[in-house]
């Protein structure tokens, strides 16, 4: 018999948030606790004509102006947004990366399309104006581990990179890949979570025809709808969530504020469909109790889950359905995604952040647009208003195309 081995706590110690709710994790903290109706979302002419023409977008960013022209313009928009979270995280966390082991820091950022409005762009220019009018930086610039590669060079970070591309479990893979490496005792300190900036006329097409996406263009600030009784598909949006991560030892060491910690992992595959999740939801589950498991806590334990939530039909039921199964009625659960729009690959890191400030903070965001809740929702659901708690244990939910399911357990620092 195999014996179960300690938990595993990685310290989290600091935070970075680039959401169309805020620039940074203060004012997107702000936005999803204490505003109603969501700000960032728009109808993009981009997406013209289209049933689902709108798309959440990051207002007051000028990346050039963080990053300076030359920066931005060796970077995908999506890549631009991950520096500009690991940069507040690693401020936040207090590190100084000129005095730091370079080759004990890990980055692992997930993304589920990586820089696919480039590539849009350049198949254009490709098809219109011919192959000399193609771009040199075609591959470096959409490739999904871009992200993970331009936060390296930005902080000098030399120990193991890594890009993570599960669908939109994504940047929660990528922080259950951190856990891990720093667990196995393959660097010190990890950089982690996801970044995502998907605005593409093909990508967005394709989520209509797949009747995925939200078709409420009369009020797109009223579109996104998680667990609601008239929900019709999520809204994509754009942003990046990453945390630091540390090994208990050395956030000990350095002195540092631990805010919480990620103290168990748990993934799986559904092996069902490619795009429609297991509806016994068996897949989601084994990830869930392995995360239970892994933290060697108990579903009584578990005070709050920031639930997946897209905002569609079949899978919101599936996931409350499990996590009634799992955890029982205690859990304060919510879903964020009709404040942020639904990130794709940057959502499991941004969800993430804000589970580590519900923790910190003891209140649960509200589920914005929950206005009727489904009657087959076998859960109670935040809404109306943040909901102050006492828990010390909270879970984070991921689930992706292609069956790739992923839960967090965190725990108060």
């Amino acid at each position: 018999m195999t014996a179960r081995r300690a938990p595993f706590h990685a310290a989290v110690t600091g935070l970075g948030l680039v959401t169309a709710a805020g620039v940074d994790a203060k004012t997107t903290w702000h936005s999803v606790t204490q505003d109603t109706v969501p700000h960032g979302v728009r109808h993009e002419a981009e997406l013209a004509d289209l049933p689902c023409d709108f798309f959440y977008t990051i207002d007051g960013l000028d990346t050039a102006a963080v990053l300076g022209v030359a920066t931005q313009r060796m970077m995908d928009r999506f890549s631009q947004l991950a520096v500009i979270a690991a940069r507040e995280a690693i401020v936040d966390a207090g590190l100084d990366t000129g005095a730091w082991d370079a080759g004990r820091v890990a980055v692992v950022i997930g993304s589920a399309h990586g820089g696919l409005p480039f590539y849009d762009e350049q198949h254009t220019a490709l098809v219109t104006r011919g192959a000399r009018r193609v771009s040199p930086k075609l591959a470096p610039l959409t490739v999904v581990n871009g992200a993970a590669s331009s936060v390296c060079m930005d902080i000098g970070a030399q120990g193991p990179s890594l890009g993570v591309a599960t669908a939109c479990s994504s940047g929660t893979v990528a922080l259950g890949t951190a856990h891990q490496l720093l667990r196995t005792g393959a660097c010190d300190i990890a950089v982690a979570g996801g970044a995502e900036s998907p605005l593409s006329r093909l990508l967005i097409a394709s989520a209509c025809q797949m009747k995925a996406a939200s078709t409420r263009r009369e009020n797109p600030s009223a579109a996104v709808r998680p667990f609601d009784a008239a929900r019709d598909g999520f809204v994509v949006g754009e942003g990046a969530g990453l945390l630091v991560l540390e090994r208990p030892e050395h956030a000990k060491a350095r002195g540092a504020t631990v805010r919480a910690q990620i103290s168990g992992y748990g993934a799986s595959s559904d092996a069902y469909a490619a795009v429609a999740p297991d509806p016994d939801g068996t897949g989601i589950e084994r990830a869930l109790r392995s995360a239970l498991a892994d933290a060697d806590a108990a579903a009584g334990d578990v005070g709050h889950v920031n639930a997946h939530g897209t905002s569609t039909v079949v899978n919101d039921l599936i996931e409350a359905s499990v996590l009634h199964r799992v955890l029982g009625d205690h859990p304060l659960v919510t879903s964020t995604k009709a404040m942020t729009g639904h990130t794709l690959g940057a959502a499991g890191g941004i969800e993430t952040a804000l589970t580590v400030l519900a923790l910190e903070q003891q209140l649960v965001p509200p589920t914005a647009n929950l206005e009727a809740p489904d009657p087959q929702i076998p859960i109670e659901i935040v809404r109306d208003a943040a909901r102050p708690g006492r828990f010390d244990c909270a879970v984070k939910t991921a689930l992706g195309f292609g069956g790739h399911n992923a839960a967090l357990v965190l725990t108060r620092g």
